[in-house]
């Protein structure tokens, strides 16, 4: 029998995870808003008014949150969920969190006899939908194992990169470097473009056929036109997790000894976007901080 499954935390990823899962999984799902809870009940799901109560009886608790306090708070606050998980549960961790965060949370619900996976995911809200997600796995083999058929349901691509929990949030770190510096790489060229009187539509079909492509490019490039010319597009991917993204490259950088100044200069501009008051809105509205505003020209 497939396991029963938590979903904690219904947002841009978990959302279309957990509605995903219902086709072959008994899902339930938690999340602070009451519009998401709606949405996960239309798709198949149950719903709980707690974390607490979503864990009660589940197999596998997948966690889709923003950040580390956010996972604690999820986990550990007075109505979390470890206060209801039975030993032998396993947390699946699909968010990016840094590794001291994922290992803290590890070793807390290992003293319950609970297992955590430390499964980032990577691919976007359109792909966790489908299934196509990227994971990269670190955990203890059993462990892994226990949570596969939910691990198989969401990814085209499954990684195990390391027995330890923790690897796989190295392995995400690196992918979220180039994320980072793609989308803001993206936002640069859009903004010339826009400034220099292009067609943005074709302008981002024309690079998209060619060596200037990447995912970042034909995901986020529709929604940088948008906003260049001053609508706001579906809010999909927000610019704190990008920022938070790439906070956690520039700390293990660091750590490595290893020099990132082109993530440094990206990091650069998503805080640069926090400082202004978008931190709630979609990343792409980063490239509104390069353009200069129209006053009768290209711009």
């Amino acid at each position: 029998m497939s396991p029963r499954v938590a979903v904690l935390g219904l947002g841009a990823m978990g959302l279309p995870m957990a509605t995903h899962l219902v086709q072959d999984h008994a899902v339930v799902g938690f999340d602070v808003s009451p519009e998401r809870l709606a949405l996960a009940r239309a798709a198949g799901a149950s719903t709980a008014a707690s974390p607490a109560e979503a864990g009660q009886g589940a197999d596998v608790v997948l966690v889709g949150v923003r950040d580390a306090a956010q996972l604690a708070q999820a986990l550990f606050g007075d109505e979390g969920a470890a206060r209801t998980l039975a030993a032998g549960t396993v947390v699946v961790l699909t968010s990016t969190v840094g590794v001291d965060a994922a290992r803290a949370a590890a070793d807390r619900l290992g003293a319950q006899g609970v297992h955590l996976v430390d499964a980032p995911v990577s691919g976007g809200p359109v792909r966790a939908g489908t299934g196509d997600l990227l994971i990269m796995v670190g955990g203890p083999p059993e462990a892994v194992e226990a949570a596969r058929s939910v691990l198989t349901a969401l990814s085209s691509t499954l990684t195990v990169a390391g027995p330890r929990v923790g690897d796989g949030q190295v392995l995400k770190t690196v992918n979220q470097l180039l994320c980072g510096v793609h989308t803001a790489a993206a936002s640069e060229a859009l903004a010339l473009a826009h400034a220099l009187g292009l067609d943005l539509d074709a302008t981002i079909e024309v690079l998209g056929k060619g060596a200037a492509a990447s995912f970042m490019l034909a995901d986020r490039g529709p929604r940088i036109a948008a906003q260049l010319r001053g609508d706001a597009p579906e809010l999909r991917s927000r610019l704190d997790v990008i920022s938070k993204d790439m906070g956690l490259v520039a700390r293990l950088a660091r750590e490595a000894h290893v020099a990132t100044p082109v993530a440094s200069a990206a990091e650069q501009l998503y805080l640069l976007g926090e400082a202004r008051g978008l931190a709630a809105a979609d990343d792409s509205v980063v490239a509104t901080t390069l353009a200069l505003p129209d006053e009768g020209g290209a711009a």
